[in-house]
């Protein structure tokens, strides 16, 4: 029998009895994509050096991806509605090892159009594996301790971009201008996550998952797998607290994503003091990974105590301090600010993600599908961050996320409460 993990104080149990192993499995899915997601944002600087291309262009790479999420995330929902979450697992794991091995294998053609098919192809992988993963979380265990299940497995996702960037100095240590191997430094670490994630995806065919159905709620008295008591549920579009949840994720994923793939350009920035070598730049991205890792930890345990949308809250409000303070290119100051955006982001994505979905019973598949394509939000925003970083500087790029940031507090202090 599983041991349940709980908490101290409060004994509010994190993963209900029998879904530990679940938990565990579904958790690894989140380092997964992670490390795909810390390679990605290094991957910017790299090709502007290498093909000669503008912020703004490499800002692509940002929108072939969550471009994907949009397209793919609804009929991923589809696929589980039809087919349960364990065989849309694994279709997200087959699409995410495919796009990986095509990228190692068309590295030699030194196209960027070609790579940003490949990726994606990888995309739509990782968007059918959030739109599984992410509400799947938030069932293992009560309801009243969603918010902080989907942090924890989110932390391994932080972890995942640590470690991502550390890859990208592989990809960053070939500097060749023989045509034809420019992006040879790729192939080996795009094969062995291609790799990893196809033994991944043999491992969930081989396990047995409980196949948790909202339709089947047994009742919020349980504990165990509710999702509103079975009480009439109103359309979607009329709940006001999941269709301001996707606005709200449109707009962190925007910023986010505008933060992650542009520190390295700011940090290697000649008008920017200090001013680093770009071989060094996926160190710096690396550390601030860490923080948001660190971030994601210990928001996780924070909620044992505060209301996730108290936290969210403020660290909404902290972000849109940091970031004029990251504008105004003040050196040391400036990027210590800028670290500190990426630790107070941390939390901002499960808990939108788990406000969002909260009481939805038999509509929570599709209203996850709704969320995860507003991930789109990460393909319109860099390529208009990289516009204004070309017009003026890298620093005044670090302006336009503000607003987004705002909204989000809205959503946390108002916008998030379930309406009857």
């Amino acid at each position: 029998m599983n041991k349940i993990i709980s908490g101290e104080n409060n004994r509010q149990k994190l993963v209900s009895q029998g879904f530990l192993i679940p938990f565990i499995l579904i958790s690894s899915l989140f380092f997964l994509w992670g490390i795909a997601h810390g390679m990605l944002d290094t991957l910017n600087k790299h090709f502007q050096d290498m093909l000669h291309m503008s912020k703004a262009q490499s800002g692509m790479i940002q929108f072939s991806v969550y471009t994907a999420y949009f397209l793919m995330a609804l009929p991923a929902g589809y696929f589980m509605r039809q087919f349960g979450y364990k065989k849309g697992i694994i279709l997200g794991l087959f699409l995410f090892a495919s796009g990986a091995f095509l990228i190692a294998a068309t590295t030699s053609f030194e196209s960027f159009w070609i790579f940003l098919i490949c990726l994606f192809i990888m995309g739509c992988g990782l968007a059918t594996l959030e739109t599984a993963a992410n509400p799947y979380t938030t069932k293992l265990g009560p309801k009243e301790s969603a918010e902080r299940r989907i942090n924890f497995s989110q932390s391994f996702n932080g972890l995942a971009w640590v470690i991502g960037p550390l890859i990208g100095l592989f990809i960053y240590g070939n500097n060749s201008n023989v045509a034809g191997e420019k992006l040879s430094s790729m192939i080996l670490p795009y094969s062995i996550i291609g790799g990893t994630v196809l033994l991944v995806a043999v491992l969930f065919v081989l396990t047995k998952l409980p196949e948790i159905k909202e339709e089947e709620d047994p009742g919020i008295q349980t504990g165990t797998v509710s999702a509103g008591g079975g009480a009439e549920i109103k359309p979607l579009f009329k709940q006001r607290h999941f269709v301001l949840g996707v606005i709200a994720q449109f707009c962190y994923v925007a910023a986010q994503t505008g933060v992650f793939s542009y520190l390295i350009n700011f940090v290697t920035d000649v008008n920017q003091h200090p001013h680093f070598a770009v071989a060094y730049g996926p160190y710096f991205l690396s550390i601030g990974f860490a923080l948001f890792m660190i971030g994601r930890m210990s928001g996780s345990f924070f909620m044992k105590y505060l209301e996730p949308k108290r936290l969210l809250a403020f660290y909404a409000l902290m972000c849109c301090l940091l970031l004029p303070v990251v504008s105004i290119r003040a050196g040391w100051t400036s990027l210590i600010a800028l670290y500190g955006v990426f630790f107070f982001m941390s939390v901002m994505f499960p808990t939108i993600f788990a406000l969002g979905i909260k009481d939805l019973g038999p509509k929570t598949k599709k209203a996850s599908s709704f969320i995860v394509m507003s991930i789109v939000g990460g393909a319109v925003f860099p390529p208009v961050m990289g516009l204004i970083a070309d017009k003026f500087n890298m620093s005044v790029g670090f302006f336009a996320p503000i607003p987004f940031f705002i909204f989000i507090l809205y959503y946390a202090l108002k916008g998030s409460v379930v309406r009857e």
